[in-house]
């Protein structure tokens, strides 16, 4: 969102109705939905989502969804934002990666030799496990030679903070009690988050679109990474 008139609440949620509103409704082709299925691993059996016996063996219900939106502004215009979230994933986390853009005529591709991907500086924001914040960057690693490397700048909390840090609840629970309204959502922003999704979702079910199938504790379906491939995007879990 752009920088609210002040800190009180309303003028902060009044910037985040206007990014919504600037948001392109989304599109099924920049979607991507799958359905976990079982999968061994180490001598483990993991069920799949329809061998749960609540759940009809037919059912199309995805388990994740992939996503890439748009803010049509003179701030964010062009810049692909991709979104994912599912179950029975190899890892659990939640995180928001900038990924800054490819420098045009890098002299040190040659270095990179392929690995184009490596070449870009990312500013990563954790929010759970393990509240951080880290700015990836690649320097030069010492020597006589000219050989690049990838290195963190972290702020890992718990290291930086001996004090013990809240979880979300307890923050949420802390600002219902005190009536601190800034990261609660006001009924015309979810009216607009609601008119970005609600076109897809009727599209994925009255043309009853399969998800794609992935194994259990895998990084989701194919799908997923070329969708990120389309707009020249590498997820963060494969850094």
């Amino acid at each position: 969102m752009e920088t609210p008139v002040s800190l009180d609440a309303e003028d902060i949620r009044n910037e985040k109705v206007k990014v919504l509103r600037s948001m392109r409704p989304l599109q099924l082709d920049d979607v991507i939905v799958g359905q976990y299925k079982s999968h061994t691993k180490g001598g483990v059996n993991y069920p799949g989502y329809t061998d749960d016996k609540t759940v009809p063996k037919d059912s199309l219900t995805p388990t994740f969804a992939a996503a890439a939106l748009f803010i049509d502004n003179a701030r964010w215009d062009g810049v692909p934002f991709l979104m994912k979230a599912g179950k029975a994933l190899h890892t659990r986390s939640a995180e928001i990666r900038v990924q800054f853009r490819h420098v045009p005529g890098n002299l040190y591709n040659k270095n990179f030799g392929s690995d184009l991907d490596q070449a870009t500086n990312e500013l990563v924001i954790r929010v759970q496990p393990d509240e951080a914040i880290y700015l990836k960057i690649n320097n030069k690693v010492p020597g006589l030679g000219m050989r690049l490397d990838r290195s963190n700048l972290n702020l890992l909390y718990s290291a930086r903070y001996s004090k013990e840090i809240p979880d979300a609840y307890e923050r949420l629970l802390l600002d219902a009690i005190e009536g601190e309204r800034r990261l609660f959502i006001r009924s015309d922003e979810l009216d607009a988050a609601w008119s970005l999704f609600t076109p897809v979702l009727k599209d994925l079910e009255h043309k009853k679109i399969v998800p794609e199938s992935y194994p259990y504790g895998s990084r989701g379906p194919i799908g997923a990474h070329y969708l990120a491939a389309r707009y020249k995007v590498r997820w963060g879990d494969l850094a």
